[in-house]
């Protein structure tokens, strides 16, 4: 005893035993954390779990999340109304007949939107890389983001004109700043934005070449035409009209040359306009594709790493074998492959559940898993059907682009011939398949054969 004592062991009890380890983890465990000294933050602040959901809801915005769809949606819509109450308003008969409708409309839209600013601002400390700073500071720096001062821009006039007594009719365009509050739920508008801004000096320098076309246009007709037609043509500002229609193949015809010389030259500045103007579309119709094709890379890169079979491959690797996979979306009780459908391709699971049966029962594939390839393979028909069971999200890969893969990385085939023979040697003895994961209890309406 006191041999044990003198070498540090924990104390023996009075059978002679030593006190389980587990215990003493188990005290380190519920050590009582310190309080912090004053002045000091606590690293571990208790969560607000209303601000968290809340943030969740009006922030995150994820597709599973019941709450966040409705929160949306409602705003959404409500924003489309008021774009169209604004229009309307300018009718002075609608204006006249259903003034109070209108206006009770306008105060619930601004009380609605100053509740979604206010929740917006008072979440903003669970943004995570605004965490670490104080509350106020983190509100402060959310409330400087463009998308929150566009909310700002959508309530204010209602409340400067109710408080300074203005005329709210000549604060109605400042109200179009509702309608700029779609492009939070709009990824096509967060694209075209991306697009400008990353190909800022490409259009800069178009728009400098398009400045010295209507330049140099403008100067050369004033010279041609200004004796001919003073009052059109006299002086290069006139000029620069016809200019600008004409490079722009607009040609109203209010202004046109009637010399010889001056025609001619028109014609030349109307084909050096369609070269000219075409420009900048066509600059923004290529960053546009390749900013889709960017995101398509992100969004697959993300679904292949939730993959087994691709987890061991490098980047170089993945970005090939990228080229071949297709993302796909689906809702539950979706046919992914009807029963009888030719062997076209496979699919990997990337997230959600798929459900196939066989003549051994139902059996549940999730994410990892892949479906399929036995008819791709085999060049047969497909034997069952393939069902999703919640949200998933798809790879496929098509037969040709297999015969690709398997050249490309001939483990990645190998191991899919490997679970294809699995499986077919599983169904001809009738056995459930051997990976897939047989869930009793799922609340599938069909029975999952047991192991």
């Amino acid at each position: 005893m006191q041999e044990h004592e003198q070498s540090g062991g924990p104390p023996l009890d009075q059978s002679g035993a030593g006190a389980p380890a587990r215990e003493t983890a188990a005290a380190s465990r519920t050590r009582v954390r310190p309080s912090p000294t004053p002045g000091e933050q606590n690293p571990h602040p208790h969560p607000n779990r209303l601000r968290q959901r809340v943030f969740e809801i009006v922030e995150v915005g994820r597709e599973e999340d019941r709450a966040s769809q409705i929160f949306d949606t409602s705003l959404t819509i409500l924003i489309l109304l008021n774009v169209v109450a604004f229009a309307i308003e300018t009718v002075p008969s609608i204006e006249a007949a259903y003034g109070p409708q209108l206006l009770a409309f306008e105060v619930f839209s601004v009380a609605v939107f100053t509740i979604e600013y206010v929740l917006r601002i008072w979440s903003a400390v669970e943004v995570p890389f605004l965490s670490r700073l104080s509350p106020l500071r983190a509100r402060l720096k959310f409330a400087s983001r463009p998308y929150l001062i566009v909310d700002l821009l959508a309530i204010a006039p209602f409340y400067v004109g109710t408080l300074l007594g203005l005329d709210l009719r000549a604060l109605r365009l400042l109200r179009l700043f509702r309608f700029l509050k779609l492009a939070r739920y709009s990824p096509a508008l967060h694209t075209i934005v991306r697009v400008l801004i990353n190909e800022r000096r490409s259009l800069m320098g178009a728009g400098l070449l398009m400045l010295t076309a209507v330049l140099f246009a403008s100067t050369g007709i004033y010279y041609i035409e200004r004796e001919a037609q003073p009052e059109t043509f006299g002086t290069i500002p006139d000029a620069a009209w016809w200019a600008m229609s004409t490079l722009t193949t607009v040609g109203y015809g209010d202004v046109h040359p009637i010399t010889p010389i001056g025609k001619a030259f028109g014609a030349l500045v109307m084909v050096m306009g369609l070269g000219l103007f075409a420009l900048p579309i066509a600059i923004i119709a290529t960053g546009f594709s390749q900013e889709v094709g960017r995101h398509d890379f992100v969004v697959t890169w993300s679904l292949m790493s939730r993959i087994p079979l691709f987890s061991g491959l490098d980047a170089h690797e993945v970005a090939e074998i990228m080229g071949y996979l297709a993302a796909h979306n689906f809702p539950p009780n979706w046919e992914v492959i009807r029963e009888g459908a030719p062997g076209e391709g496979m699919y990997f699971v990337a997230s959600g559940r798929v459900r196939v049966t066989t003549q051994a029962g139902a059996t549940i594939l999730s994410a990892g898993d892949f479906f399929g390839e036995i008819a791709m393979l085999d060049g047969m028909s497909n034997a069952f059907a393939y069902t999703t069971v919640s949200n998933c999200r798809l790879l496929k890969l098509n037969r040709e682009d297999f015969q690709r893969l398997t050249s490309l990385d001939p483990g990645i085939s190998a191991q899919i011939y490997v679970v294809a023979e699995a499986r077919k040697k599983a169904r001809e003895e009738g056995r459930p398949d051997p990976h897939g994961n047989k869930r009793p209890g799922d609340g599938l309406d069909i029975p999952i054969t047991p192991d």
